[in-house]
């Protein structure tokens, strides 16, 4: 076994669910990538492992055996092969190399969260563009949502963070943070420019080390980190700057609550009248899915969630649940009464085999 570079994004768009990102998300998902080879015989993975991994074959054959006769050959370029390698976890099959194999990795909770992330977004920028009062703010907002710091953000938490900024005015030359100081908010900048200074140990004054400018944030390393200021922000022109407390801060950090079920609660709740909700695209659902589930995916959630009954309840479900839990929180603030399958259908699949129709 061997790790080398990357792969091109054009690839990346083939596979399952991968090919439902966006631009600015597909970047995100590949620095995130491993690309890893293997020689012929060379085990990926054994059956009964836990390795949380979403793994895609890019070069030769694997074979998957579930040890019991039941051997499967995945080449790739084949339909087989733009989907993730046994998903489930624990494995349900060793993965073996039949001849030269390359094959791209990523973290399955990592990968969720930003299918979650990139579907959750399209609604508020969709709010953003369609509100009036957002009108002169729709610029900066929608830069802000591709900083990489509000991907620390649960998606529900999103629009709440717009609720909270609250805004303030600053002259040219005015300091806004200062080096050494404790941290207490963090600043975006909704106008002007903002010059960041660095004093380094023994030096008589500070020197310029950046330029920031609208849609940018600052401040949020020492929120993070507990300590002081590491630099001094000060005002390069006259502007407005929106303010969020590190009260807010935690509280924005943390997953909205959403209540989740066990395999075997579900299972009761389903016998008695409730109705499982995939919330993965059409190409995950279409490869399995729970029997008699409704595919609606996150994206389109909002769109379509007038077609759900809301006397009855729903127990949302997708890979990892953080694409479940985003939508939980979407249709339970509609009025819609859901759960979520506690550690999405890869960690339940082996409960729930026998409710999972394939292809």
């Amino acid at each position: 076994m061997a790790n080398s570079d990357s792969i091109d994004k054009s690839l990346l768009q083939t596979f399952v669910p991968v090919n439902a990102l966006s631009g600015d998300h597909l970047d995100r998902l590949l620095e995130q990538q491993e690309v890893v080879h293997y020689h012929p015989g060379e085990v990926l993975f054994h059956a009964g492992e836990s390795d949380d991994n979403t793994i895609y074959l890019l070069k030769g054959e694997v074979e998957l055996d579930r040890g019991n006769g039941d051997c499967q050959v995945v080449s790739a370029g084949g339909l087989e092969s733009w989907h993730p390698l046994d998903p489930v976890q624990p494995r349900r099959s060793t993965a073996k190399a039949k001849s030269e194999v390359s094959v791209v990795r990523f973290g399955s909770a990592g990968l969720d969260s930003i299918l979650a992330w990139d579907q959750s977004a399209g609604y508020v920028i969709l709010d953003i563009n369609s509100n009036a009062a957002y009108q002169d703010d729709r610029h900066w907002m929608i830069r802000l949502l591709k900083s990489k710091l509000f991907y620390r953000i649960p998606p529900g938490n999103i629009l709440e963070i717009f609720r909270r900024l609250k805004p303030l005015r600053f002259r040219a030359g005015q300091a806004v943070i200062t080096q050494g100081d404790e941290a207490d908010c963090c600043y975006i900048i909704k106008q002007g420019l903002c010059e960041v200074l660095v004093k380094a140990e023994g030096a008589a004054d500070p020197m310029p080390v950046a330029l920031l400018e609208q849609g940018q944030w600052f401040g949020e390393d020492a929120l993070l980190s507990g300590k002081p200021r590491n630099a001094t922000v000060v005002m390069a022109t006259d502007g407005e700057l929106m303010r969020l407390d590190r009260k807010d801060f935690d509280e924005l950090l943390r997953e909205p609550i959403v209540r989740t079920i066990s395999a075997a609660d579900a299972r009761e709740r389903i016998a008695g009248g409730a109705r499982w909700l995939d919330v993965r695209t059409p190409d995950e659902f279409e490869q399995s899915h729970l029997r008699g589930a409704l595919n609606m995916p996150l994206n389109v959630l909002r769109l379509k969630s007038r077609l759900l009954d809301p006397s009855k309840v729903y127990l949302a479900c997708c890979d990892t649940g953080r694409r479940s839990a985003s939508a939980a929180f979407l249709l339970n603030n509609v009025g819609i009464d859901v759960h979520v399958l506690e550690g999405g259908l890869n960690a339940q699949s082996a409960v729930l085999s026998d409710l999972i129709e394939h292809e």
